[in-house]
């Protein structure tokens, strides 16, 4: 069953009466501390400029080939920029590969590597379909392909779109071109079973399936709909096969989707279900939800190299579209704008209800780039308790337990006076990210600050893993069915933690921090 979210307003116990274990630094205001660098230390970021979606990445000489969005401008015209990872957290990048043409951006798509040369550009040439604007007036959207012969480090374009816009092409009222110009975001992919590429496109009310022989020829079969158009269109559709848990295979049908208007998450909603060649049956009309924050769009996921039928990559753009062309801190104090989320591995499982789903873990290889662990001993927390630390690039992991408490949580990006913060706790049937404590005049947040997942009512234990940049958080809930991801905006001096439990007291217990650096 899915839950609205619940937009209430800040919650009290987070910073009132906390023990008197003093920080340093107070926040100071922006215009003080634009000199002072707030670039994320262990998520990846453009080295300048505007970076949004990111493009799945393939396998290309043992290492992730990732492409993104990006621009000299925010939310200006742009291209394809190119970075490399070998284990999902250090990124190399190699600058654009896919240029800024007059009036002519590139758009998002997906790349593939054709190790039979079914396309004809040589066997493991890497072929890429990225949305540009056919016509400079109209600007109705079409899927252009792109070669490389080098690993996926320098691309030649084919002139023509490879696979139309009929209905753009036809349209000649307002209406008509307004809605035929959302035609975007070819995800691709090899069918194994029918030996054929199936490629899966956005559309304004569905998403749309092709097939082809050969990457060029391509052939429309299906549409996928859904009953529920208050979701808005789809955007960056994923459509891929896993093996679950129990050895039983499964298709997902993902994409990108702005849910606010009946309550639901901006994320990455997803459908399980099947495959026939033509058409993606649903088991359900009802989407999952992969995040539950404000930011976490489009997203792609892929096939892990050490497991690739049983666990799939995951990665978004840490931005939404209700406030992202809003300049945001970092474009003073570093020049760039826009942040991806931490790399996930995603599985996927059996619920007890009888259905599946795809639970979230960070990468293992964050483990690699700890500096240094704190263990805090067990506290029992009846108002507020500040944690002896300070920092701005960590994981928070703990449990919390209680009985009587009606709101319980952790406060990260603590000002010394407690008056900034963001709180992560459990109240209700909310699990809740709120941010409106850590918003700064100039970037507000507001309306957008509290984002909450469903969780059960009655549960009296939650197990927390936080990880703090020094613009987000993503807090992973449990298994990992549940996510929240968030950009923050804090301070120079928004570096503390702090326990809190209203209504009764509550036990912390695990507590460990984990300070990570060495990225870049």
């Amino acid at each position: 069953m899915m839950h609205p979210i619940s937009r209430r307003s800040v919650l009290q116990g987070a910073g009132a009466g906390a023990l008197a274990l003093l920080m340093s630094s107070a926040a100071a205001p922006f215009a003080a501390r634009a000199q002072a660098s707030l670039r994320a230390i262990y998520h990846m970021t453009p080295p300048t400029g505007w970076l949004c979606d990111p493009q799945r990445p393939v396998t290309t000489n043992g290492a992730y080939q990732l492409y993104y969005l990006h621009s000299g401008q925010n939310n200006g015209p742009g291209g394809w920029d190119h970075a490399t990872t070998s284990d999902g957290v250090a990124f190399t990048h190699h600058g654009t590969v896919m240029p800024l043409q007059p009036d002519f951006p590139v758009w998002s798509g997906s790349a593939v590597v054709d190790t039979a040369n079914t396309a004809g550009f040589g066997a493991g040439a890497v072929i890429a379909l990225a949305t540009k604007p056919t016509d400079g007036i109209r600007k109705y959207q079409e899927q252009y392909l792109y070669w490389s012969t080098d690993g996926g480090f320098t691309f030649t374009a084919l002139p023509d779109p490879v696979i139309v816009n009929t209905d753009g092409r036809t349209a000649t009222t307002p209406a008509e071109i307004d809605n035929a110009e959302w035609f975007r975001d070819p995800k691709i992919h090899w069918d194994v079973a029918r030996n054929e590429w199936v490629c899966v496109i956005g559309r304004a009310r569905y998403a749309a399936f092709y097939t082809s022989p050969n990457l060029l020829d391509w052939e429309w079969t299906s549409n996928f709909d859904y009953p529920n158009h208050a979701l808005g269109g789809i955007e960056c559709p994923d459509l891929f096969q896993m093996t679950a848990g129990d050895g039983t295979s499964h298709w997902v049908l993902g994409a990108s989707m702005d849910g606010y208007g009946v309550g639901m998450p901006m994320t990455y909603a997803y459908w399980m279900g099947t495959w026939n060649g033509t058409a993606f049956i649903a088991d359900s009309l009802t989407p999952q939800w992969l995040d539950w924050g404000w930011d976490w769009y489009a997203a792609v996921t892929w096939p892990s190299i050490e497991a690739p039928t049983t666990r799939r990559l995951a990665i978004a753009w840490m931005n939404n579209w209700k406030y992202a062309n809003r300049n945001v801190p970092t474009d003073a104090s570093d020049g760039y704008n826009g942040q991806n989320s931490i790399v996930r591995e995603l599985r996927l499982e059996h619920q007890s209800g009888g259905w599946y789903s795809l639970l979230s873990s960070p990468v293992e290889a964050l483990s690699d780039y700890v500096t240094a662990t704190t263990t805090v001993p067990d506290q029992t927390v009846n108002g507020s308790v500040v944690l002896p630390f300070t920092g701005r690039a960590y994981e928070l992991e703990l449990g919390i337990a209680w009985d009587a408490a009606t709101n319980v949580g952790v406060s990260v990006g603590r000002s010394a006076n407690g008056a900034r913060h963001t709180n992560i706790g459990k109240y209700g049937a909310d699990l809740y990210v709120d941010r409106a404590p850590s918003d700064l005049s100039g970037f507000s947040l507001v309306p957008y600050t509290r984002a909450a997942a469903p969780i059960d009512a009655a549960a009296r234990s939650v197990h927390l893993r936080i990880f703090v940049d020094t613009q987000s958080v993503e807090v992973f809930v449990n298994s990992g069915h549940t996510v929240l991801s968030q950009q923050v905006h804090f301070a120079e001096g928004d570096t503390g933690i702090s326990l809190y439990s209203d209504g009764g007291p509550a036990s912390f217990t695990g507590i460990t921090i984990r300070e990570l650096g060495g990225v870049n």
